[in-house]
């Protein structure tokens, strides 16, 4: 059985200070969580992949093998799991930090999920730059 992640970014404002989140689960069913600012700044294409080097490090640390990784950007999906994606010149260097980080554990898979299934992962981002779900809500209600 698999280790099952969920990574998410977020960079507020964008480009600004970026979020990091991630969410384990090891096979044994033991959850692991990561919520942390990423130095500088950035774009949330940044943060995304940002995230998904942070949780694949971890992941090392703690001798996982088999991995199924869920993440919400179609960008990193598509640069970190294919070859033939149209390289992003400001990136390049993470993205390949991310698929020599996938590609050195035994049996790795990246795949795209919808982003409202990626919402753990997604608060975890945002609250390491402080923005709590009541926050979101306050700031997208429409005024009347």
């Amino acid at each position: 059985m698999p280790w099952l992640i969920h990574t998410d970014g977020s960079a507020l404002p964008n480009p600004g200070r970026m979020g990091l989140g991630a969410v384990w689960t090891a096979p044994d069913g033991t959850r692991h969580t990561l919520s942390q600012v990423a130095p500088g700044y950035g774009c949330n294409n940044e943060a995304e992949v940002r995230a998904l080097v942070a949780a694949l490090q971890a992941l090392k640390r703690q001798g996982a093998d088999g991995l199924l990784v869920h993440c919400d950007s179609s960008v990193v999906v598509e640069q970190v799991g294919s070859n033939s994606a149209k390289p992003i010149a400001r990136l390049a260097p993470l993205f390949d930090e991310a698929r020599a980080l996938l590609h050195s554990f035994g049996d790795a898979r990246l795949v795209w999920i919808p982003g409202h299934r990626n919402a753990e992962a997604d608060a975890l981002a945002r609250a390491a730059l402080g923005i709590t779900a009541q926050r979101v809500l306050k700031k997208t209600k429409k005024r009347r």
